[in-house]
């Protein structure tokens, strides 16, 4: 087994602390990395997982990217889309869901698209929630070349 950011080959312990805390294989400098930004920053263990996720299939992302008003989850620039990980979705509260679309708004007025995953999507189905997102960039790459 080999780290996934930087292809070293991995220990037993570093990859069991590397799997049993994310589920991806990282050697320990790499995810001492996703430590402190899940300690500073709050990243769900979800968006690391669809970080590497898309990056296995050729997709470069960005984690915890800056938006100029906020810090998004993951962020695809090349097609300007933002994802969200969703990991309170379940007790949205109507100034929430407010917040949410303004934050869509924001992001549309900058050319930007923000979609909303929940976090139990990720968790549970990892493969397929990286294959539509693949559809999503496909998708955004025609309109891109289209204006």
């Amino acid at each position: 087994m080999n780290c996934l950011e930087c292809n070293k080959e991995l220990s037993y312990i570093d990859h069991k602390n590397s799997f049993d805390t994310y589920g991806v294989e990282l050697c320990k400098q790499h995810k001492v990395r996703m430590d402190k930004l899940v300690v500073l920053k709050g990243t769900p263990v979800e968006a690391i997982q669809l970080y590497y996720g898309l990056k296995e299939i050729g997709i470069s992302s960005m984690l915890e990217w800056w938006d100029g008003k906020k810090s998004v989850d993951l962020a695809i620039s090349r097609v300007k889309l933002n994802i969200e990980i969703d990991t309170d979705y379940n007790t949205i509260s109507h100034e929430q869901a407010i917040m949410d679309l303004e934050e869509a708004m924001h992001s549309f007025k900058n050319g930007f698209t923000t979609i909303r995953i929940p976090h139990v999507v990720v968790k549970y189905y990892l493969k397929d929630t990286v294959k539509n997102i693949e559809g999503i960039v496909e998708g955004l790459k025609v309109n891109i070349k289209t204006l």
